[in-house]
């Protein structure tokens, strides 16, 4: 199933969520728009807002909220995206130069500011405390996760264990959030509540173990970013960490040194590596079962059209090139 086809049940929510972003984007500092409008537009997924409209209607919710948190959703994450490009030192992501390489470092960081401000006003517009609860939980997880990562940055003795705790509140905490509040939002039981919250965790999980995958695999046009960027970073992502287990010793050196220094100029040697050892295998064979988990956690919501599409994004998440 295409990602068009998943997004079929809610279309036209998914529309009304583009038009609410670009009502709340406007600011009277051009600077802000025009920021704004470039990084909500670069050719995002939209995966998270999918998937917070997707869970509501799965749980029968038949109100509109759903979009204007789906739309907070978004903000919150474009707000990482800008904040993340930053310290990263990122030059292109969806096939386009960063808002930091178009506008500079500085204009990057406050415009994610605002995003973050703006998407707190409209939570307390929606006026429920467990979704704001849930929301401020997730952005401070999110901010542990980032920081996490920094110090995993260059540190070849980075675990397993480590990069999952990483991605788990980075990536999936958002995901978990968004499917969550479809559940808060249409009044649904504490266990269905949990199943949905399980569910959107188990899909960024698997997102994010494909996303890294993919790095070393995906051409650079298809993956919208330059092959090699986590590695450039000193990124210890699950492929470099798997050779890492079970390479050789020279390949252990180099994995050592790459992680060490970071840079792509050895990524010929590094791809190799991986590819010998089986490690993009070994990460998508575990997105895999992230993905069913995911698909099981659907299990004790009803049959319907919403539920059979959060089933397929499931699917998307670990089969898609991109």
């Amino acid at each position: 199933m295409s990602l068009s086809e998943i997004r079929a049940p809610v279309v036209e929510d998914l529309r009304a969520v583009d038009d609410l972003i670009l009502r709340r984007l406007q600011s009277d500092v051009v600077l802000i728009n025009q920021i704004g409008h470039y990084i909500v537009n670069s050719g995002g997924k939209r995966l998270r807002p999918l998937g917070v409209l997707l869970s509501a209607r799965a749980c029968g919710y038949r109100g509109g909220r759903h979009v204007d948190l789906a739309a907070v959703i978004e903000f919150i994450h474009t707000a990482t995206l800008l904040h993340d490009d930053v310290v990263d030192g990122s030059e292109q992501r969806r096939h386009r130069e960063t808002a930091n390489a178009v506008w500079g470092n500085a204009a990057s960081v406050l415009v994610g500011d605002f995003l973050y401000s703006r998407s707190f006003e409209m939570m307390v517009e929606v006026g429920s405390m467990p979704v704001m609860d849930i929301l401020s939980h997730a952005t401070n997880r999110i901010s542990e996760g980032e920081v996490l990562q920094l110090l995993n940055c260059n540190d070849p003795t980075t675990t397993e264990a480590r990069y999952m705790e990483v991605i788990e509140r980075k990536t999936a905490t958002l995901f978990e959030a968004g499917t969550r509040i479809g559940a808060v939002l249409s009044e649904s039981s504490t266990a269905i509540e949990r199943q949905l919250a399980d569910y959107g965790r188990f899909l960024g999980i698997a997102f994010q173990l494909v996303d890294d995958a993919l790095d070393y695999r995906a051409k650079g046009e298809e993956l919208g970013k330059n092959l090699g960027d986590d590695l450039a970073e000193g990124k210890p992502t699950l492929p470099l960490i798997r050779a890492m287990e079970v390479g050789t010793s020279a390949q252990r050196a180099l994995l050592r040194e790459v992680i060490e220094t970071g840079g792509r100029e050895r990524i010929a040697e590094v791809a190799a590596a991986i590819d010998s050892t089986s490690a993009i295998d070994y990460t998508t064979s575990l997105a895999r079962r992230y993905a069913g988990d995911a698909r099981l956690a659907l299990s004790p919501l009803p049959e319907s059209a919403a539920r059979l599409a959060l089933e397929r994004l499931a699917d998307f998440a670990v089969e898609r090139t991109y």
